[in-house]
Parts: C-alpha cells; structure tokens; sequence
C-alpha cells in the first residue's frame, strides 16, 4: 500500500504536467468501475490500492467498483444498460467490448488513450473496421492446455513432447494419450461441452489438431465445418483415454484435473496454476495444443478497459482520467498488468522479474493466433459449438457423422453473423 501511494505521489508530478488538477477540482463527480473475475482484479483489497493511488492524484473523482462473474454479469450490464444506468468503465475483452457493446453503439472511442508500442496485434484485434477502439487493452495471454507431469513421466509419454518449447505435434499427442491410459487412466482428458464457460480450450484443442480453423480472416464467417475439424473430432472420439462430457464445462473440468481425477486440462492458463497453487500436488507443466507440425495457432485472451457513452461529459472524462493512469506510465501499468497474473501488451520492464512461473507461460505468446472473437454472431456461435460437441459425444464418431454436425452448428452461427 505504501509503495503504490508513494508511487502515486511521484505521478501527481507527471499528470500535474498534462493535466492541471484544477481542471477537475471544482466538479466532483463519481463514476463507477464493474470489473469480471480477471486475476486479482476481483480481490477488493487490491483494487482499493490502486483507487487511492488514483485519487492522489484525483481527489474529486469518486470510483465505486462492482465486482461481477461470468455466470451473470452479462445479465447485469445488460440490465443496467436497458434501465438507463450503465457503468462508466468495464474492465473485460474484445469479445464483449467490441462485437457486443461496442458494435451496438454503446462504447465511446478510446483511440487516443492507446498507448505507444502496444503490440500490433493486440491494437488491431481491439480495433473497429472503421478504426474506433472501444477497448483500451492492459493484459493478454494466450491459452494454452496442461499436463500432469508426474503421470506422464510414470506413463513414459514425456517422449512424445518438446520439453524445451512445450509444444507437440498432433501424432504425439494421440501416442502420449495413449500410453497414460495403457498406464491405467480412464480420464486422461475430457471434453467439455455442458455450456459455453472455457470453450476456447475445446476449440483450440479441435481447430489446431489437423490443422483447421474457426472462423474467416475478416471475422465475417465462421469455418468451422471442414474435413479437417470433422477428422479432428473424430480422433478425440476414438481415443482410448478422452472422453466427451455433456455434464461439465470448464470449471469443472479444471477442478478435476487440480484433483488429479482428470490427468490434462484443455482450458488452462497462468492464472488458472496461480489460483489453484495450494490445491495442486503434482507438477503442472503448461502445453500449447498439438497441431500436425506441432506448429499451433492458441487461441489468444485480450482484456482491458472500455467506457460506456453514458451522454455525461464529466463522468466520460473522469473515466478517460482513471484508466490513463493505470497505463500511460509504464511503473503504474508494470503494477496494473502483475495484478491480471496475465501478460503486458506493450513491451515494459520489469513485469514478472524474476517470476520463473510467468516465464514459463510467456512461452506461449508468440504462438497466439488471430482473435476471431470480435466475428459478427459469436454469442450465437458459442453455443451452437458446445451443442454440436454433445451431438458429436453421442455419435457413431465417423467424420462424415461429424461433419454433418459441423455444418448444421456453422450453418446457425453464420446466419445469425448476417443477421447483425
């Protein structure tokens, strides 16, 4: 507390430079902060140190914070949003920020809060065709799947992996699946598809494994009913050691393999080894997802913040003022980004020093593939995905089965994507 108030008090310094406090000290105003479960910044402690960082600088801005989940805190922006009462900033992804709210005319432009040497990646994937940011991105990962390395090394299957890049190809793969399950494990690795929560796993696990894809490069379509997916799918189904499992999602999925009942996690990430760190008794080892090359496409993770145009210029400005601060100085934003337990979007030093975990799970960014999340009809996609994975666990397990699947789920997707 001591240090990020003192840091504060060396930015008052700075901001003073750009922005004099006499420019906001004579209209107090009050503006609200809802924020979804992103590493601490759900820890009510850790998000009062950096409001009173901010308020050394901004006495007379008052920031109330609501703390959501994804089980209903779609609900309640919605909600809010219907009864005249949105919030001013939300702290979450291009998903929601852009091809929701931000599409829907909702979200005020941020392009001239982004900050310079964000990678182009990140910018571009928080960026409208006609060039509005309605996100200002803080943190990034790209999800990745784990490993019990204790029953592997028993089972003899860490020959089948590149230890050094984590990496391995999809023949691999079915060989080390195979050998835990000759070793005696029925789980080895479950698909989930009870609900939408944590798909990205399922889908990176399916779109990388014969090399197929998601969705077009314009995020126009979705392409997902393809020979290489359908053989994809037909794989799992096969497999000695993966099951489908229509009963969870990824949550569940990621309490069983911390408990040791399931011996691979598909929707895994830094933050996942970080919270369940007291709860683990084996050595995770962190893996991107097999592809034919051992060359994968992860499906990346972006959040940041974006401001609701509430028609109040105060409060807009207000808003603007408290997330320039948690970024433009790299040494707030190098604080902002280790409370995430996710990775920086800009290069900065210092983050992580000395962090072997975070390291470890660096490793996996240069591998992040395109972010076809922002694709016009994803609320309808996601769950036409984990629809289709239940038909597929109920089927005979043939690709040309599968593939009849496929394209009845795209079919849907794609019609509600013209739609918008």
């Amino acid at each position: 507390m001591k240090k990020i108030l003192a840091l504060a008090m060396v930015l008052c310094m700075i901001f003073a430079l750009a922005t004099p406090l006499s420019a906001f000290a004579d209209d107090a105003v009050t503006i609200s902060l809802w924020t979804y479960p992103i590493g601490k910044w759900t820890d009510e402690a850790t998000v009062k140190e950096f409001i009173a960082a901010f308020n050394e600088v901004h006495p007379e801005i008052t920031v109330k914070v609501e703390y959501l989940d994804y089980t209903n805190g779609d609900d309640k922006i919605n909600t809010a949003i219907e009864g005249g009462q949105a919030p001013d900033i939300v702290m979450e992804g291009p998903e929601r920020l852009i091809a929701n709210w931000g599409a829907k005319g909702l979200m005020l432009d941020l392009a001239d809060l982004v900050p310079a040497g964000t990678f182009e990646g990140v910018a571009s994937s928080c960026t409208t065709a006609d060039g509005k940011v309605f996100e200002l991105p803080v943190c990034m990962t790209a999800h990745c799947m784990a490993i019990n390395k204790d029953v592997f090394e028993a089972a003899d299957a860490l020959q089948y992996i590149d230890l050094e890049k984590h990496t391995w190809t999809t023949e691999n793969f079915l060989k080390a699946v195979q050998a835990v399950a000759d070793a005696g494990y029925d789980y080895v690795g479950t698909v989930f598809c009870g609900g939408q929560g944590g798909d990205q796993g399922t889908r990176a696990l399916v779109t990388n494994l014969c090399g197929g894809t998601y969705a077009n490069p314009e995020h126009t379509q979705y392409t997902y009913a393809s020979e290489e997916n359908a053989k994809a799918l037909s794989l799992l189904c096969n497999q000695a050691g993966i099951t489908f499992d229509p009963a969870i999602v990824a949550s569940d999925e990621i309490q069983n393999f911390v408990n040791g009942t399931f011996q691979m996690a598909f929707c895994w990430n830094a933050t996942q080894e970080v919270n369940n760190a007291d709860a683990l008794s084996f050595d995770v080892f962190p893996m991107a997802f097999p592809a034919p090359d051992g060359v994968p496409s992860l499906q990346g993770g972006i959040w940041g913040f974006g401001i609701f145009d509430n028609k109040d210029e105060a409060r807009a400005n207000a808003a603007k003022e408290f997330i320039k601060f948690l970024t433009a100085d790299d040494a707030v934003y190098t604080k902002v980004v280790e409370a995430t337990n996710f990775q920086p979007v800009r290069d900065v030093a210092g983050v992580y020093e000395g962090n072997e975990l975070m390291a470890e799970y660096a490793l996996m960014n240069p591998m992040m593939g395109d972010y076809y999340q922002i694709t016009k009809g994803w609320t309808t996609a996601r769950t036409e995905w984990w629809n289709m994975l239940q038909r597929v666990g109920e089927s005979d397990g043939t690709p040309e089965a599968i593939l009849v699947e496929l394209t009845a789920a795209q079919d849907a997707a794609n019609a509600a994507a013209a739609a918008e």
